[in-house]
């Protein structure tokens, strides 16, 4: 089949590849120059395990291409997926311009039946809106011509996107037209073999489904950061209490592992963009805003015990920081715990010496240079003059480090585990002070 994808970035990148992959001619169109000509050469703007590989091989076939030209991908493709950005508008709601930017753009240069395919996470009634926005411009331009809206959101994790895409959990179709879901179940084939994974409902259940999804996980995550908080004031290890509640069926081990908050591209924006849109409708998400309430509180966490080990005297120290990225296996900073760590600690006068495996360009694109950041090579010389260790991602090389040279190494023995990594009776048989979370320290929050 051939497929228009416009938008470039995460989810619009691995869906053009993943699609290229199983023979599809895409085309993908952004309005960023320079990305494309990154893309043409076969150069991923983002890091995603096996993406690089994926990307040259289907380029080198010819089934993926790249272009600025949004007639060029009207022209091209049955198929129009719009897999662009919708940031946090002022007031927290997903911002639409975008979206609704290429809905014009197909209206403009549309001349057949197209299946217009929304797979950036949108708020409900937004397919209403492209409609609208499209029959607006054809319209304008005193022509017809024919097309159907469907919802198709995407449900792909950062570090395992690929493997999400080509082995899918579900494949969520929104249509108001058989004939819609006939021609998508066509195109998912494919990556459905097994079994049916297909699940076609209307248009408007498809897009709350992807925000039910995101807030669901994301309820989980608070909902164990509450309770390890709560541990710690009990004197009870929450980290066995996981192990207790886990072994549930009804509960499960998946998203129930506390630490220092959620961050990235979706589950805060979708979180916040969700109960934005009930206060739309005047219902007051109870649920959703304490969800939000817990994980902001949370990020502070990891600062709190720094803060309250040395007495509010941080002027002048300097925190090893080992993890940038929101979580492992992506170099997305995105309101990552790590940012509100390093930026509280800098308000405070601390200096911070960060190492990521694969985040350090993103933190150098996003704080620049600046003489209280310094981004090393390796975990060691994170620690290399450095008053105390933090950890903010659980990259797996962070998992069973050299104890004793963090002991030998740091000025102050001391780690403050934000992802709780380590067993502590283990950790202090190496004579360092271990602080994590909800694991009954005397450092409370």
């Amino acid at each position: 089949m051939r497929l228009t994808i416009f938008g470039s970035g995460y989810v619009g990148l691995v869906t053009g590849v993943c699609l290229a992959e199983t023979g599809n001619h895409v085309l993908c169109v952004d309005v960023d120059q320079r990305k494309v000509d990154m893309l043409k050469r076969g150069e991923s703007p983002i890091y995603e395990p096996g993406l690089d590989e994926l990307l040259k091989k289907n380029i080198e076939a010819g089934r993926i291409k790249f272009t600025t030209d949004p007639a060029e991908g009207v022209n091209h493709g049955l198929f129009q997926f719009i897999a662009v950005g919708t940031p946090p508008d002022e007031d927290g709601s997903a911002d639409l311009k975008y979206v609704l930017a290429v809905a014009e753009a197909i209206g403009k240069n549309i001349s057949e039946y197209r299946v217009v395919v929304t797979k950036s996470t949108v708020p409900v009634g937004t397919a209403d809106k492209v409609r609208a926005k499209i029959d607006a411009t054809l319209k304008a331009r005193g022509t017809q011509a024919e097309f159907d809206v469907v919802s198709n959101p995407e449900f792909l994790k950062e570090g395992a996107a690929i493997n999400d895409f080509m082995k899918p959990d579900r494949i969520v179709v929104g249509t108001d037209n058989p004939r819609t879901a006939e021609l998508l179940k066509a195109l998912y084939d494919p990556f459905t073999r097994s079994r049916e994974r297909m699940i076609v409902m209307d248009i408007r259940s498809s897009e709350l489904t992807k925000y039910a999804a995101n807030a669901m996980l994301a309820t989980k995550i608070s909902f164990m950061n509450e309770l390890a908080n709560l541990a710690e004031r009990m004197g009870a290890d929450i980290e066995k209490v996981r192990l207790g509640i886990g072994s549930d069926p009804r509960i499960g081990y998946h998203f129930i592992y506390p630490g220092c908050g959620y961050g990235g591209s979706c589950f805060p924006k979708d979180v916040q963009a969700l109960s934005r849109s009930a206060g739309d409708l005047d219902f007051e998400a109870s649920l959703l805003n304490a969800v939000e309430h817990v994980n902001n509180r949370q990020k502070s966490v990891v600062f709190e015990k720094l803060n309250r080990f040395f007495d509010g005297k941080l002027n002048g120290k300097t925190i090893a920081v080992w993890g940038l990225a929101f979580k492992p296996n992506t170099d997305d900073m995105r309101a990552a715990p790590s940012r509100t760590l390093m930026e509280s600690l800098w308000n405070a006068g601390a200096r911070v010496k960060a190492y990521d495996p694969v985040a350090e360009e993103e933190a150098h694109r996003i704080y620049g240079d600046r003489a209280d950041l310094q981004l090393t090579k390796s975990a060691t010389e994170a620690l290399e003059g450095a008053d105390a260790l933090a950890i903010v991602t659980e990259w797996q090389e962070f998992r069973s480090p050299d104890f004793d040279t963090i002991r030998t190494t740091l000025k102050h023995p001391v780690i403050f585990d934000g992802r709780n990594l380590y067993d502590p009776g283990f950790v202090k048989r190496f004579g360092l002070q271990y602080y994590a979370i909800g694991r009954g320290d005397s450092l409370r929050t």
